[in-house]
């Protein structure tokens, strides 16, 4: 196997970033964010003697116990993410936010508190300012089609609508009644023709009224709501000083909330529109500043947006435009409480854009709350699908044959193309460390990112892995939403996931906007409860079966209903409780 880069120095030296060989170090665990910082290039020091995932005490495990025992981080003796006792401080600790209370993982505790200190505004319309939404112009080319015309080009499309007096669709970007700056900024950037959602959806977004899109990841659907962003701040009123934004995007990962700024920065650069990006993880000081400073655009994840607003840093008094894009994903991750704060501090006259993957009973529900006489278009099937551009292979074993296979497949890749991109799933973050040090022990250029990584860390990760310096990123599911690589050749799921809906994401990430790619899973006797549902999902997309896979799903294997895309009972809190509790040592993937 050829070699790569070894990341043994690291960017500024020192022992190492990944480095295949690791020295122990052993002070307490309560250093380990300041001088022993994981990455070396984000250190105080310059110079770090332990490496990345070698550390024993300093970042992977602790005497008093971060992933267990009665008081520790992530876990009481009930269990991960709730339970009876709260998780994530335990024992009374003020940072009780996945757990407690009944099982509430994702959402009580802390989480459910964030926005407490918010007042629901009793708004009144004849008191406010009026502003313009509807900027929407219809080409005399789109004009002059019949409803013959329209009917076979969305059904070509496959587009669904619901609503009445739906704009019709453009074909074109010449069709489409952009300002010359916005048009400019769409060419510059190379596109050919619009997505199927872009040409749906930007007519229904112009028209200033309230409106979902359903499509699939990676289908332009950040483009579908921020060009209509721009030139509806174009349209109102300058800032003045102490006006919060204008347009107001919600997403449920710093990592979507930051590439949606990046596509915010290149289309809204010529307009001279400000941006702010709000996400935890990182210091409040620079947001706040700039906030401060007056932006027009702010892209938000829920949690850090709150804090701003309740220590007054910014006020939503000026949004006209809110924009809650992978709206499926934020109700999974349990941000519902949030979002209704935030959006009743918003004027109820507003714009609302709502876009998902999916369509779930709880989007639907959040949609008819918060939004007035919507509009909606669907791309592609309602019920669950994964991508036909994606060439699924299921493979069966066992747990024990996973890492030998995985290194196979990884060689077989390798000669194929080294600079294939690839991303590889596990269902836990100590397991994502574990595949790390196995395989960069046997030369792969394998970086991980998982939910313990600072902001920081994941930032260099996901630089190294989009520019194709390691190739290969370990992810759990948590860390990948919203990460948006255009040229994901591989999608390997060494773990397979807790739902179907997870590994239809998964696989997603590759076959995008119109390439093609692969997906390989592993798939145990563990993962029976799954396998109806799996043959149903390969069934859609024509895929081949394993016959022992067939067989598994004959005996019981899976549900066949998905409790998202048709209600189901149980809470979204459970779901996570039990698994890191008791025990007394932080997982070290080196320790033996």
């Amino acid at each position: 196997m050829s070699s790569y880069p070894s990341y043994s120095s690291g960017p500024t030296g020192g022992g190492g970033l990944y480095s295949s060989s690791s020295t122990r170090d052993d002070r307490p665990a309560d250093s380990r964010d300041s001088t022993t910082a994981r990455y070396s290039s984000y250190s105080t020091s310059n110079s770090y003697s332990a490496s990345a995932y070698g550390s024993t005490a300093g970042n992977q495990s602790s005497s008093s116990g971060n992933y267990g025992s009665s008081s520790g981080n992530y876990g009481s003796s009930s269990g991960n993410y709730g339970g009876g006792s709260s998780s994530y401080g335990g024992g009374g600790n003020s940072y009780s936010s996945y757990g407690g209370g009944g099982g509430g993982g994702f959402g009580s505790d802390r989480m459910g508190g964030l926005g407490a200190g918010l007042r629901k505004i009793d708004w009144d319309l004849e008191k406010l300012p009026r502003f313009e939404k509807n900027f929407y112009v219809e080409h005399p080319d789109v004009k002059a089609r019949s409803d013959y015309e329209i009917e076979a080009f969305r059904k070509e499309h496959q587009m669904t609508l619901v609503g009445p007096n739906i704009p019709k669709p453009v074909t074109a970007f010449s069709e489409i009644t952009f300002p010359s700056y916005v048009l400019k900024e769409v060419l510059a950037a190379g596109f050919k023709a619009p997505t199927s959602i872009q040409c749906q959806g930007w007519p229904m977004a112009l028209s200033g009224r309230d409106m979902v899109g359903v499509a699939e990841t990676g289908s332009g659907k950040t483009l579908a709501y921020t060009l209509p962003a721009i030139i509806h701040i174009n349209a109102q009123p300058l800032l003045a000083r102490g006006d919060g934004p204008i347009v107001l995007i919600l997403a449920p990962t710093r990592e979507l909330a930051l590439q949606i700024q990046q596509e915010c920065n290149k289309f809204g650069s010529s307009s001279k529109i400000k941006n702010c990006c709000l996400y935890g993880g990182v210091p409040k000081g620079p947001q706040a500043r700039e906030l401060d400073r007056g932006i027009e655009i702010c892209i938000a994840t829920p949690g850090r947006l709150i804090d701003m607003l309740e220590t007054g840093k910014t006020n939503l008094r000026r949004v006209t435009y809110l924009v809650m894009d992978e709206a499926d994903r934020m109700l999974d991750m349990g941000f519902e409480p949030q979002i209704r704060k935030i959006v009743d501090q918003i004027r109820p006259d507003r714009q609302t854009l709502m876009w998902s993957a999916t369509w779930p009973k709880e989007v639907q529900t959040l949609a008819r709350d918060y939004m007035q006489d919507y509009i909606q278009v669907n791309v592609g099937s309602l019920s669950l699908s994964a991508s036909h551009n994606v060439t699924q292979v299921i493979e069966m074993m066992s747990n024990f044959d996973k890492r030998n296979r995985l290194v196979q497949l990884l060689d077989k890749i390798e000669k194929e193309d080294r600079s294939a991109k690839t991303i590889i799933f596990t269902g836990t973050k100590k397991m994502a460390d574990e595949c790390t040090r196995f395989l960069r022990q046997d030369g792969f250029p394998a970086l991980a990112i998982h939910g313990d990584k600072k902001q920081q860390e994941r930032d260099w990760v996901m630089n190294e892995f989009k520019s194709g310096s390691a190739p290969i990123l370990i992810a759990t599911d948590v860390a990948a939403r919203g990460l948006d690589v255009k040229d994901i050749r591989f999608v390997i799921n060494y773990d397979f996931p807790n739902n179907i809906e997870d590994y239809v994401h998964r696989i997603g990430r590759t076959g995008r906007a119109k390439t093609t790619g692969t997906a390989y899973t592993f798939f145990t006797t563990d993962n029976y409860k799954q396998a109806r549902d799996l043959v149903g999902i390969l069934e859609e997309a024509k895929q081949e079966i394993p016959a022992q896979l067939r067989e598994m799903s004959f005996s019981g294997g899976g549900g066949g209903a998905h409790p998202r895309y048709g209600g189901g009972g149980g809470g979204r809190g459970g779901s996570y409780g039990g698994g890191r509790g008791g025990g007394g040592q932080r997982y070290n993937p080196y320790s033996r």
